[in-house]
Formats: structure tokens, sequence, C-alpha cells
């Protein structure tokens, strides 16, 4: 197991505020699983032991924030969450804890409204970052501003991020906020990885360093496959859920694995050079490449996974190994 002193892995500030995070956060979504709605359809359950397990690990590894939604299992994530920081002795304030309200099809007064609920789940825990979860919404982009700011505060949340919104939304979001309210948008939560980078060629990324607002990415493995388990093994794709099975992989798993099996060899390669593993070496040059713009959640169902996540914290790849990962997935801009 990594164990590691939390005080002795660098920090990054959240955009423009005080609150300080580890590149690596843990993703939650995966903690809903077997629940009603979105999330309940795409994850096996996990036992609250096994999460646990895996929310210990992260913390004696030194990952000092968790991102959930109030989407993940109606509020199940955020409790499952709450209930093994609680287990692991952990009090407010000494965790970073992000959620998420969902937009559509709703009005920006259900911000407010509903605030009270995920403090519920999230069960004496407060909430460090709340996000507008995607961009589309019957709200005005100024209505959920607002609202936000309101809560800010009110004292019912610290700071204000958004999710899967474009550069240009981003920046009217942020202008709102700074001029009307003086506060800062601090995060914009996007899909980004080695096999989807277009967040470098639509101005988001772009954007985001200019505002200084923290690019927090999500799927930064591709479901797994750059941990290349499903290259190796490819018998392994039929035992995933349907749903996850067609957004990972498509109609065509063959033709994706193929089409990235020269990615998988080239992290391999590197891998071997650190002793570590390919998703380590995804996530490393995810969190390093573009400074400290960029954040990443990856998740975990096992501690397994926990401890690789928290292991590619502590690689150093060359120049030389930056470029060559860069240049081989220029194509997935």
């Amino acid at each position: 197991m990594v164990v590691t002193k939390m005080n002795q892995i660098n920090k990054v500030n959240l955009g423009k505020s005080e609150i300080e995070i580890t590149k690596i956060g843990l993703g939650c979504w995966q903690f809903s699983g077997g629940s009603g709605g979105f999330g309940g359809r795409y994850w096996p359950s996990l036992s609250p032991e096994i999460i646990n397990e895996i929310v210990k690990v992260a913390l004696d590894g030194g990952i000092n924030w968790f991102d959930t939604a109030e989407a993940y299992g109606a509020g199940k994530s955020e409790r499952n969450l709450a209930n093994a920081l609680h287990a692991a002795g952990m009090k407010n304030g000494d965790v970073v804890i992000a959620t998420k309200w969902f937009p559509f099809p709703r009005r920006a007064n259900s911000i407010r409204k509903t605030i009270d609920k995920r403090l519920h789940y999230l069960d004496g825990f407060g909430i460090d970052l709340h996000q507008i979860h995607a961009s589309i919404a019957l709200a005005s982009t100024k209505g959920m501003m607002d609202a936000m700011a309101d809560l800010v505060k009110d004292g019912k949340i610290r700071s204000i991020g958004v999710s899967n919104w474009s550069a240009g939304k981003m920046r009217r979001g942020f202008e709102i906020l700074e001029e009307k309210h003086e506060l800062q948008l601090v995060s914009n939560q996007v899909k980004y990885s080695l096999l989807d980078r277009k967040i470098e060629t639509n101005d988001i990324l772009d954007t985001a360093r200019e505002l200084g607002i923290t690019i927090i990415a999500y799927s930064p493995l591709e479901q797994g496959l750059l941990t290349g388990r499903f290259h190796e093994d490819p018998s392994l794709i039929k035992k995933l859920g349907r749903l996850r099975k067609m957004m990972s992989f498509g109609l065509r798993p063959k033709k994706k694995l193929e089409r990235t099996q020269p990615l998988i060899d080239a992290l391999e390669e590197i891998a071997q050079a650190h002793n570590a593993s390919p998703a380590q070496v995804s996530l490393n040059w995810l969190i390093n490449f573009h400074g400290d713009v960029v954040v990443t959640i990856p998740g975990a169902s096992k501690t397994s996974q926990m401890e690789q996540n928290i292991g590619a914290m502590h690689i150093k790849l060359s120049k030389d190994e930056m470029s060559r990962i860069d240049e081989l997935t220029q194509n997935y801009m």
C-alpha cells in the first residue's frame, strides 16, 4: 500500500481560492452503484466495507479531496462518502468536499432550495466546492451564478464551480461572479484524457488558464481503457454493463482497441522505466503537462485502483517522455 503523509504531497490552489487540493482527488460516482437513477444503472453496487476501505486508502495516501454529486444516486454517493469519512475518523474541515447541482429541467431557485438536502446527505461535512453539473438548463447563466453567490454569502458553500461548460459560457459565469458579487468561478469540470484532448482546441483550456480557473478532468482513464487491461484481455469488455460498454467502446470495441494499441504500447514502455503502470503514466501526464491548470478525479472501485491513482502523483516523467505522449495523442484533439 502506498502510504504518504498528506503534507508531503504538493497541493495547488483551486482556482484563485484559498482552498488547496492534491492534483489527484477521488471521483465518487461509483459510490452510487446499485441505486436508482443514472449512477445506479452504470456502476455495480459496492458494499459499505469496500467504500470505507477505498476512502481510507485515499486518505492514507495523501488524497485530500473528494468529488461527488446530487445526480450520483440522488444522494447515495454523498451519503456513502460521508459515512466512509466518518469511519476514517475525519471531521468537517479535514478534507475538501466537492458536489454538484443538476440543472435540467430546473430553474435557478432550485440551487437554493436543494442545498440543505446536499448538506443533509453529507452528514456534517461542509461543501467546499459546489458545481453546476451541466450547461443545459432552464435557468440563465446569471440566475445560476446569482443563486450560487447567495449560497457563498450565506455560508452554505465555500466556492463555485461548473461542469461541462463551454469557454464562452465559462467566461460569462466568471464575469458575473466577479463584477456583480466580487466572487470567483474557481473550476470547470470537463472530460479530458489522452484519448480526448478537445479542451486544448475549443478554447476551454486557454480560457481557464487566462482566468485562473482550475480544470477538473473527469474520465481521465477513459473508464479503464487507458489501463491496458482491455487490450490485454478483450473478453473483459463483455463483463461490463451495457451502458458502460457503449459509452467506453461504442459499437465497435475491437476497432477501438486496435486504434489505441500503439498508445498503450508506448505507455507500457514508459511505465516500465518508472516501475509504474500505463494508468499511472496517463494520469501523471494529465496533471503535469499543463502546469497547475489541470487536476483530475479518477474513480476507484477497488483499493488496488486507489493505490494506483495515488502512485501516479509520485512519478516524474522526463520532457522527452511527456513530448512523446503528446505527439502520440495529437489525433485526439
